[in-house]
């Protein structure tokens, strides 16, 4: 049994659970909805698609500096408190998007959504220590918690498809659902007890914490595996962001169906870490992260840099759509991996007083690493096109592959004694 939380533990700590996976299902949604906002606002706002490319940096730095200034501070606070305020935020964000119906309250709405997912990651994850007996089921429960996550992004391609296909609604009724959700999320979690007591009696200073944070970068090892991260994320949410433009504007479907189709990539992403979940247990992790790199950067090498030719009508029907928009997400099952195996390996090595510190420098290059991707993809997607856009992502996946190999050698010599 669980400390402090008595008889009614299991159905208590369950309860703390479905919050955590509620919460995690609507911020993934959030996260990963700006590929499809991009599309819409270029179309509805009349904007340029370098204009559009800057949307991804209100929510990313934000992430980034949010993360950077806060984090030491959410213990104190307390990770309950903190759940409840990015709910909160986002909620009312999402009520007033549809009300407004202005760009600036676009911007406005990604910058909420860069707050909440900066309070939410980092205290979903510190919570999960806190209803988690051993190791395994930490593990077990943070690897079924990243596949709710998918779901909801998942999900998040099929709500604003279908709110954008209804003749009776804009794709700016989307987010009236989403506000609900969050309101319901909040109910739920402002319902639930978490014993956070274990947090509260071991809390030292924020300024301490703070320090420590930014100690990490010192280590060689550290910076090898922040490069790492960071241009994982650039080649992620460059495709992530763009391929429901790329399907539109390049293989000619129409905006509905080149938001749903764009889902066939977030259902390889949640195969492909279900997938290395199992072979992890088999193969070293380096081998596995090899051949994902090998093969993402063949198939973007190979189905990318090809002409194509215009049509007059969009494509509407699935049948229809070239075979490259069914290929080309496919990718995502081998870039998938990937950076949880990253963050597993650093995680795993540092003793739990680390853990916040190495979340919060891994939160702040995920978020710069998202916003260069998406703002470099959008600009040379205006000036090039989106084939030689996307294929763009080759430099920094040569790059990863080349650290693979320096960062396996720096954890192997150094690990164990710079985190001790």
């Amino acid at each position: 049994m669980l400390r402090g939380y008595g008889k009614k533990s299991c159905m208590t700590i369950w309860k703390v659970k479905l919050s955590l996976f509620l919460n995690y299902f609507i911020f993934a949604i959030l996260l990963n909805c700006v590929g499809t906002v991009i599309l819409e606002v270029i179309n509805h706002y009349q904007i340029t698609k370098s204009q559009a490319g800057t949307l991804d940096a209100y929510k990313d730095i934000t992430i980034a500096v949010f993360s950077f200034v806060v984090a030491a501070y959410l213990p104190r606070l307390g990770y309950k408190t903190s759940m409840l305020l990015g709910l909160a935020l986002i909620g009312v964000a999402c009520f007033l998007t549809p009300l407004i119906n202005q760009m600036w309250m676009i911007r406005l709405l990604l910058v909420s959504v860069g707050v909440g997912i900066a309070l939410m990651k980092v205290c979903v994850y510190s919570t999960i220590g806190l209803i988690t007996k051993n190791e395994r089921e930490h593990a077990s429960f943070t690897s079924l918690l990243e596949g709710v996550f998918m779901v909801g992004v998942l999900s998040g391609y099929w709500i604003f498809g279908f709110f954008i296909n209804s003749p009776r609604t804009s794709w700016l009724d989307a987010f009236w659902l989403i506000g609900a959700l969050a309101a319901l999320a909040f109910l739920l979690l402002a319902s639930t007890r978490i014993d956070e007591q274990q947090i509260h009696s071991k809390q030292q200073s924020p300024k301490k914490d703070f320090i420590e944070m930014i100690g990490l970068i010192r280590f060689s090892l550290v910076i090898t595996f922040v490069i790492s991260i960071f241009a994982y994320v650039f080649i992620e949410q460059g495709i992530s962001t763009w391929l429901p433009t790329f399907n539109n504007k390049v293989l000619h479907l129409n905006q509905t169906m080149s938001i749903e189709i764009a889902s066939i990539l977030s259902a390889t992403y949640a195969l492909g870490r279900l997938t290395a979940g199992f072979l992890l247990k088999k193969i070293h992790w380096l081998n596995l992260l090899i051949v994902c790199i090998a093969v993402s950067g063949l198939m973007i090498l190979l189905l990318l840099p090809h002409g194509h030719h215009p049509r007059s009508t969009l494509i509407a029907l699935w049948k229809d759509a070239p075979w490259k928009a069914y290929i080309f997400p496919l990718v995502g099952f081998f870039l998938a991996p990937i950076y949880p195996t990253l963050c597993s390996t650093v995680l795993s090595a540092l003793p739990k007083n680390r853990h916040s510190a190495m979340m919060g420098l891994i939160m702040i290059f995920s978020a710069l690493g998202g916003t260069l991707g998406s703002k470099l993809t959008g600009v040379e997607f205006g000036r090039l096109g989106g084939h030689y856009a996307l294929s763009l992502s080759l430099i920094p996946l040569a790059l990863l592959f080349l650290l693979l190999f320096f960062y396996h050698r720096q954890r192997k010599e150094q690990l164990s004694g710079v985190l001790e």
